[in-house]
């Protein structure tokens, strides 16, 4: 299996070489050459197997460069029910007739990001070992992807995490879940800034091929492939939980900010997972509904990205909606790089509205969309606990209030679940009037000593930081 960039890079490259290096040299993000097709057979076999051998089957797909014996046993060590706290791993929950709830939060963080992080932390380890090198990670969290890494990767020989985001932007319990840790190999930097600073900065630092190469730097935000395609298995697993044979199709709605967790779902669905409809629920923050209703992607400035109670989707730039571009407009490689690489930059905006391919978003690749605000997610936090007895998070109620508009006969309606409540609790406190549950291991968190420094939101300060850190 080898990897092209969405941007027309020459090189074709395997697994290994992409799991290291996260952006390609021309700034696209790297996609397999064509996608593995799975088959009615294929989906037979699969659908009993436990969840971490499920993960080998599709990953083998895509990784050829791992010995099969060496993939299955860091499969198994990532997904067990020790680390995620159930036998399914992401346990499906019928919440009402025709939706469902995946639980993908029960990992060490809370969070979905859990699901990706633990075995990229794993494939990171095993590949350095093997190469005898060290990594040095740049990352760029809104709130989860920062603590579901750095619990991924503390301790880990040969890693070191530097984790950008911005400063006083993210809940009490997602700082404290970052900041309170004391590990060596782990550098919190807080940006003046919102998200997508620290979106930039990060690309900016991957895009320095001179400086990327010397000091060995690597991403585990969801421009790295590696990432995203750990993603693909859950939807996979939700399938086979919601369904009782292969004939049926079913639906997703996934709450999306960066575009990466439902960019799985377009992979699964490219595989021949036999899914309907890729529902995306934004917040306040529309970019993404934007495109998907009006074919205009139009990118927002710091001073225009609306700081919510969603926090984890207050994001402007959509980094993994680049992939879906890319196969929208036929894996045209030059065609996105005018859009992302030029048009973007100059004008903060393309339009493909009248491009043919547009319809196709929604004909041939099944994606709708729809927004939730402020007002809809505590309606919808209230609505869920009185009627079903079920506490969810805001990021989640924001999925469950535009997964009941786009809901189908006969088709499940699978809705995502992003975190636990407790990360968001004065939201639900809002709600409710009442705390959320806190797992025992995270009492007091808010109260243990932190470690971040707080930077101007600047390339130089990152690199310098960097550097010195790693004399």
């Amino acid at each position: 299996m080898k990897y092209v960039s969405t941007r027309g890079h020459a090189d074709r490259k395997r697994f290994c070489e992409i799991l290291l290096e996260g952006l390609a040299p021309d700034g696209g993000l790297y996609l397999p050459e064509s996608y593995p097709q799975v088959n009615e057979a294929t989906l037979a076999n699969w659908r009993a197997l436990p969840y971490a051998d499920l993960a080998f089957e599709i990953l083998s797909l895509y990784i050829d460069d791992i010995p099969a014996d060496d993939l299955r046993a860091i499969c198994r060590k990532t997904y067990t029910e020790a680390v995620f706290g159930t036998k399914e791993i992401v346990p499906l929950k019928k919440l009402e007739n025709g939706v469902h709830l995946e639980a993908l939060s029960n990992g060490p963080t809370l969070a979905f990001k859990d699901m990706a992080m633990q075995l990229l932390g794993n494939l990171f380890e095993y590949e350095l070992a093997r190469r005898g090198e060290e990594l040095n990670i740049l990352g760029a969290t809104s709130g989860d992807t920062g603590s579901a890494a750095e619990y991924a990767m503390r301790g880990k020989q040969g890693v070191r995490v530097f984790m950008t985001s911005p400063h006083g932007r993210m809940s009490p319990f997602q700082q404290a879940q970052m900041f309170s840790l004391q590990d060596a190999n782990i550098h919190n930097l807080a940006v003046k800034g919102v998200f997508d600073d620290c979106q930039d900065i990060v690309k900016a630092v991957s895009n320095d091929l001179d400086f990327k190469r010397q000091y060995k730097i690597g991403t585990v935000n969801s421009i790295n492939w590696a990432r995203l395609v750990a993603q693909v298995v859950y939807y996979f697993a939700g399938y086979f939980q919601a369904t009782k044979n292969n004939a049926e199709k079913v639906s997703f709605t996934v709450p999306s900010g960066n575009f990466g967790n439902v960019c799985a779902g377009h992979v699964a669905r490219m595989m021949g997972l036999p899914i309907e409809r890729l529902v995306v629920a934004t917040n306040e923050n529309d970019v993404l509904d934007e495109f998907f209703r009006t074919g205009v992607y139009r990118v927002r400035g710091s001073a225009d990205t609306h700081e919510t109670s969603s926090p984890s989707m207050d994001i402007s730039k959509a980094s993994n909606f680049e992939r879906f571009v890319f196969d929208l407009l036929g894996r045209d490689g030059a065609k996105v790089k005018s859009l992302f690489g030029e048009q973007l930059s100059k004008a903060g905006k393309f339009d493909l509205s009248a491009a043919p391919a547009f319809a196709q978003a929604r004909s041939r690749y099944g994606f709708v969309s729809g927004k939730s605000t402020h007002a809809n997610r505590l309606a919808t936090i209230r609505d869920t606990w009185e009627r079903f007895g079920v506490m969810i998070d805001t990021h989640t109620a924001d999925g469950v209030k535009v997964a009941r508009e786009h809901l189908q006969p006969g088709v499940p309606m699978i809705v995502l679940e992003t975190a636990l409540p407790i990360k968001f609790a004065s939201t639900i406190v809002e709600a409710l009037g009442r705390e959320p549950d806190r797992p025992a291991k995270f009492e007091g968190i808010e109260q243990l000593p932190k470690r971040v420094v707080v930077i101007a939101a600047d390339v130089q300060v990152v690199k310098d930081y960097i550097v010195r850190h790693c004399a």
